[in-house]
């Protein structure tokens, strides 16, 4: 019999300290609102662009695993990065602006350069049904991303950079790009249409 209440005792215990480490958890992000978290530490997160700033140099791969250097390659030539993901609704509904924007400006003013946050398959199979004539370079998510370097400290998508000649932030925009927008956005005037 006393064997008996040791061990109700003792699953009582467990039962508490499940109990108690249940409560005191952090309470994870829900998967329905933009989560906040940011890195643990100030040093762990790159400063902020601002215009005028100097682009950091990074490399990533194209489609096809070619590395390109960031913005070393385009030095000479003024340069739009559009930052997306094949999963961002707003991103694919600016996708035919860019894309007319990039074939109308093809030999003059800014290059366009998609840089997905996405997998190799994901945007092959969306550039399959959405055929994009402009370089497109791939990057993994995460807290110091590409996207996080030009100056996305929020995380959202679609999110565009233009960079002068020399490789300095020119200006930033967070959200996108409606018809007719783009042009004088990049500063382009009438004539240059």
């Amino acid at each position: 019999m006393r064997s008996a209440a040791w061990w109700v005792v003792g699953i009582a215990a467990a039962a508490g300290l499940a109990a108690g480490a249940w409560l005191t958890r952090p309470a994870l992000p829900s998967m329905t609102e933009p989560s906040t978290a940011r890195p643990a530490t100030p040093a762990a997160a790159p400063a902020t662009l601002a215009p005028g700033d100097r682009v950091p140099a990074f490399t990533l791969p194209d489609l096809d695993g070619m590395p390109v250097q960031f913005p070393d390659r385009f030095l000479g030539r003024p340069l739009l990065i559009n930052v997306w993901a094949s999963w961002c609704a707003p991103c694919i509904e600016e996708m035919p602006e860019l894309a007319r924007f990039a074939a109308r400006h093809a030999d003059s003013c800014p290059q366009v350069v998609g840089l997905a946050l996405d997998t190799h398959e994901a945007v092959l199979d969306f550039l399959g049904n959405v055929p994009v004539y402009y370089p497109i370079v791939l990057e993994t998510p995460g807290p110091a991303d590409a996207s996080v370097k030009l100056g996305n400290r929020q995380g959202l998508l679609p999110y565009s950079v233009l960079i002068d000649a020399q490789g300095r932030v020119v200006r930033q925009k967070l959200g996108p790009f409606k018809a007719g927008e783009i042009e004088a956005w990049a500063g382009l005037d009438e004539e240059a249409r």
